[in-house]
């Protein structure tokens, strides 16, 4: 992984380009994350960095730590819960954490005359913001600021689950994270939804009908 996208832009006179990525659009419940994430320059330590879904959780972890706290990364955090995913739907609730990630990001800058002027999002995603972006397939898997972007997404939502576990430990929050897995839905059937549910999803509108 290196910066070869993100010093395209530099020479083309974007300063702070960002990279953005998602975690969360599948579970049933709890929210769906996005992370926003600036570099100046490429870290050696962080030559490890990849998409966060090719990466064991302990490994995660400590990236995640390392990119939290490096003086050459600047990174913002946004979430959206369960009840607003049901209301708009997940993807525009995606669109509205990354947009949340962007603004906290934002709001973090240290140097504030150097302010975001392109984003880099993964997949197909345009985000209604005045600001040039550009979209590229599996970004994640290419661009070192978007796969910096999926572990701290990954691994802040990941906690936000484990912590949800002492709430509702009879779902298995911990193990699963929320995915459609087969103990999660036999929990589900069995107990039934809980507030932090996607209530539109298939799976969970099917326990809700019964």
């Amino acid at each position: 992984m290196n910066l070869r996208e993100e010093r395209k832009l530099w020479r083309k006179g974007f300063k702070r380009v960002v990279g953005l990525d998602e975690s969360g659009r599948g579970p049933l419940a709890g929210p769906v994350t996005a992370a926003a994430v600036t570099v100046r320059q490429f870290p050696k330590e962080l030559r490890g960095v990849k998409d966060s879904k090719r990466l064991s959780p302990k490994k995660r972890e400590k990236l995640y730590e390392i990119l939290t706290k490096h003086p050459a990364i600047e990174w913002g955090i946004g979430r959206v819960g369960n009840k607003v995913i049901d209301r708009i739907n997940i993807l525009e609730a995606t669109k509205l954490a990354m947009k949340r990630a962007v603004m906290n990001l934002e709001s973090r800058i240290k140097n504030q005359e150097s302010r975001i002027d392109f984003l880099i999002l993964d997949g197909r995603m345009k985000l209604d913001l005045d600001i040039s972006q550009k979209s590229i397939i599996k970004a994640d898997d290419k661009v070192f600021s978007c796969a910096a972007a999926s572990i701290i997404a990954k691994v802040f939502r990941d906690r936000v689950m484990r912590r949800n576990e002492r709430k509702f430990p009879q779902y298995g929050f911990s193990k699963h994270k929320g995915y459609p897995t087969k103990y999660h839905k036999k929990m589900l059937k069995k107990y039934g939804p809980c507030k932090i549910h996607r209530k539109s999803f298939k799976p969970v509108k099917a326990c809700l009908s019964e």
